[in-house]
């Protein structure tokens, strides 16, 4: 069940039974309710932390406007799993070999591929380069060069991640989480800067410059509109490619591999047009998942904890929607101060990864317990998986 926070404007329905909630988190979002389009209530996830531009957790429905940095920089940022027919009783004692062929097929961080892969170019060429050579007349500023067909198929940094996980009946699912990569973040960028452009040509004042939005029905909102959507289509086939990659790596080992009736591909940095309450409203999740009824969606662990296929229940008061992992409990910095590698190797123990000092921000003790956040999210969606990780490959 939700809490209620009062704004004086538009009130804050919060899934947060029993986890912790900072109190700058709690200001950006009390100044997101403020914002004079927002529609209804601003629904608020048991994975809440503090933002850039717009708080992690939140899910912001709006009349004729939209917020770019709500959305923010990772558009289209979310989660792909599959499940195969292969078992825990045929892995190898050691999974290193297996860690390492994936890392071979796809670049981590900032790394792209050296030239357009077979997957690429169908889906490039295919589907995506006319959509975005529009975009590029309209706001040449935006132009990456060839780097957005060479990182289809690229996993990025930070906490973005390739997994393989046992479920509850030992069946080995492929799970990803990535994005849109650096054509994704120059996009958010360019309109997050445009809004703010347009906001200060006012006399309007706002408690975050980041909170600065686009009129609907403008030349600049239907711009931003068709870059995100394009976007958000990116990121999509991003992880399709992914996943292709890191199937055809699994086939090599387990060559009778074949994927089982459940498959998940779902953002959770996204604005799209919705249905709720009988209006129809844009619909911005950041760092959220929508779980229509019926729906399923993932939500991660941390590096080491356990992961949850779930199935929407539709519940009206979220916008339908879920949170899209355990969240953050500290910054990153105060991760890296706090843990060692030491306290890192023992939290991830069983789990073949990387056990290096550059992956201490990562560690699972800088996230909020998983099973407390499930536990306050539980009239928004039903458990259909548990999975546990066996490798996990970091950005």
């Amino acid at each position: 069940m939700y809490e209620v926070m009062e704004t004086g404007a538009a009130p804050i329905k919060a899934w947060i039974k029993g986890v912790p909630v900072e109190d700058s988190a709690r200001r950006q979002l009390e100044n997101i309710a403020r914002l004079p389009f927002v529609y209804r209530h601003v629904a608020v996830m048991p994975d809440v932390h503090l933002g850039k531009g717009a708080t992690v957790g939140s899910v912001i429905a709006t009349r004729a406007a939209i917020v770019p940095a709500a959305v923010g920089v990772d558009i289209g940022c979310g989660m792909a799993a599959v499940m195969t027919n292969i078992t825990a009783s045929r892995l190898p004692d050691s999974l290193g070999a297996v860690r390492s062929a994936i890392e071979s097929v796809v670049p981590v961080g900032m790394a792209s591929h050296g030239q357009v892969t077979r997957r690429a170019d169908k889906t490039w060429y295919g589907t995506l380069k006319t959509r975005w050579e529009s975009i590029d007349a309209k706001h040449p500023k935006i132009s990456t060069g060839k780097s957005a067909a060479l990182q289809i198929g690229t996993l990025g940094g930070g906490n973005h991640f390739i997994e393989l996980c046992l479920d509850e009946a030992d069946r080995l699912w492929v799970m990803l989480h990535s994005g849109s990569r650096n054509v994704g973040n120059r996009i958010g960028g360019y309109f997050i800067e445009k809004a703010k452009e347009q906001i200060a040509q006012t006399d309007i004042r706002l408690a975050d410059k980041d909170l600065a939005w686009l009129d609907e029905h403008t030349p600049l909102f239907n711009d931003y509109v068709e870059a995100v959507g394009w976007a958000q289509d990116y990121a999509r086939a991003n992880r399709e490619a992914m996943m292709d990659a890191v199937l055809a790596i699994l086939r090599e080992h387990w060559p009778d591999l074949e994927v089982g009736e459940v498959a998940v591909n779902c953002h959770h940095n996204y604005v799209q047009r919705e249905e709720h309450f009988g209006e129809k409203v844009w619909l911005t999740r950041k760092g959220a998942v929508r779980a229509g009824a019926g729906e399923l969606g993932i939500i991660p662990g941390s590096m080491g904890a356990k992961s949850f296929i779930v199935r929407g229940k539709g519940n009206a008061e979220s916008f339908e929607s879920c949170s899209h992992g355990a969240g953050r409990a500290m910054s990153r910095a105060d991760a890296k101060r706090r843990f060692t590698v030491e306290d890192h190797v023992n939290a991830t123990a069983g789990v073949e990864c990387r056990k290096d000092h550059g992956v201490i921000d990562e560690t699972p003790m800088a996230y909020k317990d998983i099973d407390a956040v499930m536990a306050a999210q539980s009239d928004l969606v039903d458990i259909v998986h548990t999975l546990r990780q066996v490798v996990c490959v970091k950005g």
